[in-house]
């Protein structure tokens, strides 16, 4: 026959009918035979009719036949009801398609069709199908196993990623393929007399950077660096890479460097390792507070009220700001201009800003659903360019209602100590690789987190102990005036953890005027100090900041005016203390600096994809 041939053998197991038209009582297979003249015949397709009460799931164990032609393309062939839609329900994905085309399917999947109308009744029998096709539009691909997964296979697979290193020899080549899902990749053997003539002219055009798509045979390494590697009978480039003027040439750059060029530096293995441990302990919080019966609860990034009450926030405006003369005048009562924009003109009627905290709407749906947490993105318009402040972090802030400051601490402890034992569990080789390249101590100071109890002190006798060791030699230390109501700075903080107690250390009940407004006032020291804790640990300092919240109304409006806060602007916050008040407390994770601790790098801005700090927007 004329024409590239695909050649799908079919057999339904199992078929049901129903009709909504005259037209479509039956529902079946249907073939156009190929004619007898010379012009290639049309593709044979399979139809689904579309029902409005019902589901129509169909599984097929075989097998259509269709005659191509370079007119026809084959990625057509498989032509599905209208509004169908196609979901792998197998081992690998293939497309979907609204009243369109299957176009890439792999051998042994199993497929449905599902009416946009659907019900759970109404299901046949899925079974393996085998497709073998020579078109070119219409390529059958192994199922992709993932790097990090890879085991000794009996079947083909394919390896997709992006190339680290080529070397090539007489009869073969090594090809270090990395998609991403771990340290080490896997490396790909092309044996030049083994493999098609694309093949090899895709080898002489390999380049580090460039991404690939390699098939073949996964076997046990030949080598003493990697467990198993893919001996390959194909390869193709999917995406070139110009090795004159790719940035990351095979060296080790600095992470300043890499900050420049923040789009690519998840390539590296250092920003690669980092992504993975984040995401880890991402989904560890989750894990463990939906194990602790926890709410989920997402809260505005808009808002206007200032959490903290230091003023440090960014605007949100729609207001013309490049003409200031547009801009409206606030006025007084007698409609004289004043100083200042009128807000009520701007889009929300007031002013507003980026959050610092999602603390405040967290505590309203504690006050209703007892244990809840919040976990995203903070603002803050600090300028401050150290390397453990970013102007937008992420915070995970749990609530709960009935609970007081040691009910905060002994939660604190347990999240840390899970998040940080599941990272061990589960992110072995970048921990591994952290400890070669930048804290050999990272894994045994981790293991203390798990293993070994909280130190709790409170913030009187921390100041004693710091007072003491800094009279040995205050030259030692940049900041050696200490004294009660001092804001602990970052040397203070590592000194308790890391050589006084050389253990994670909660600091309780500090000096009311260097804390928050909404932190509940101690009764027995007459309101001096407040019920307020932070966690430090070696390495990094404060990591977790927290209290139990004011739940008196009048001690928290008092406490408000001293401040200058305008009571109008906390309606609903003070509600909380007027209808049904109750004790409750909470804390605040910096997840960045969690990120940096538990990979033991030092400079926040490489914990997070894009960096926003001052001077800094990019990407």
């Amino acid at each position: 026959d004329e024409g590239d041939l695909t050649l799908i053998q079919y057999n339904f197991r199992q078929t049901q009918r129903s009709c909504r038209h005259q037209q479509r009582q039956q529902a079946t297979s249907h073939c156009l035979r190929p004619q007898a003249n010379d012009k290639p015949a049309h593709l044979y397709r399979m139809y689904n009719h579309r029902r409005r009460t019902s589901t129509k799931t169909m599984a097929t164990r075989a097998c259509f036949a269709a005659f191509a032609t370079s007119g026809v393309r084959t990625g057509a062939a498989f032509g599905l009801g209208s509004r169908s839609v196609v979901r792998s329900v197998g081992r690998s994905a293939f497309a979907s398609s609204s009243g369109g085309a299957i176009s890439s399917l792999s051998l042994g999947d199993r497929y449905t069709t599902q009416s946009p109308l659907a019900s759970s009744s109404d299901r046949y029998q899925s079974t393996p199908f085998q497709l073998r096709m020579t078109n070119s539009d219409a390529t059958v691909s192994p199922p992709r196993v993932k790097t990090a997964e890879a085991q000794v296979s009996e079947d083909p697979v394919s390896i997709k990623g992006w190339v680290k290193t080529v070397r090539k020899q007489k009869t073969l080549a090594f090809v270090e393929v990395n998609d991403g899902s771990n340290m080490g990749g896997i490396q790909c053997v092309v044996p030049f007399d083994g493999v098609d003539e694309d093949t090899l002219a895709a080898i002489d055009n390999l380049t580090t950077g460039c991404s690939v798509h390699a098939t073949g045979l996964i076997v046990n390494s030949q080598g003493g660096k990697q467990s198993v590697e893919l001996s390959a009978s194909s390869l193709r480039v999917v995406g070139t890479c110009p090795g004159e003027t790719f940035p990351l040439a095979k060296k080790r750059h600095s992470l300043e460097y890499l900050r420049t060029i923040a789009h690519l530096r998840p390539r590296t293995n250092t920003i690669a390792a980092v992504a993975r441990v984040r995401s880890t302990l991402a989904g560890s919080i989750h894990s463990f507070f939906q194990g602790e019966g926890f709410q989920y609860v997402q809260t505005p990034l808009i808002t206007a009220s200032d959490c903290e009450g230091a003023g440090e926030m960014f605007r949100v405006t729609t207001l013309n700001t490049d003409d200031v003369s547009s801009l409206p005048r606030a006025k007084d009562e007698d409609g004289k201009e004043l100083p200042g924009v009128d807000y009520a003109e701007d889009f929300f009627g007031k002013a507003a800003f980026l959050t610092v905290s999602g603390q405040l709407g967290g505590e309203t749906y504690a006050c209703a659903l007892g244990d809840v947490y919040t976990f995203g993105p903070t603002f803050r318009a600090e300028n401050s360019q150290t390397a453990r402040h970013l102007a937008e972090f992420w915070m995970v802030e749990p609530e709960m209602a009935f609970a007081d400051l040691t009910s905060a601490m002994d939660n604190a402890e347990s999240m840390l100590k899970s998040v940080v034992g599941e990272v061990l569990e589960k992110c072995d080789e970048d921990l591994t690789f952290f400890a070669n390249f930048f804290d050999k101590g990272l894994k045994n100071r981790l293991k203390k987190v798990v293993e070994k109890p909280f130190v709790r002190v409170a913030y009187r006798d921390a100041i004693g102990y710091l007072q003491e060791e800094i009279a040995k030699d205050p030259s030692k230390w940049q900041f050696p005036e200490v004294e009660f109501g001092t804001d602990l700075a970052t040397e203070h903080e590592r000194w308790l953890a890391e050589t006084k107690f050389e253990s994670a250390v909660f600091v309780y009940n500090y000096p009311k005027k260097i804390k928050a407004f909404y932190m509940r006032d101690n009764d027995e020291d007459g309101g001096e100090t407040v019920n307020a804790m932070d966690l430090l640990v070696p390495g990094v300092g404060e990591l977790v900041g927290g209290s139990q919240r004011e739940e008196r109304l009048d001690v928290l409006i008092e406490k408000m005016k001293e401040l200058g806060l305008n009571e109008e602007d906390y309606w609903w916050y003070l509600d909380l203390r007027r209808f049904g008040s109750v004790p409750h407390a909470g804390y605040g994770l910096g997840f960045e600096r969690l990120v940096t601790y538990v990979c033991g790098i030092e400079n926040i801005r490489d914990a997070i994809a894009y960096p926003r700090y001052p001077g800094n927007a990019e990407f």
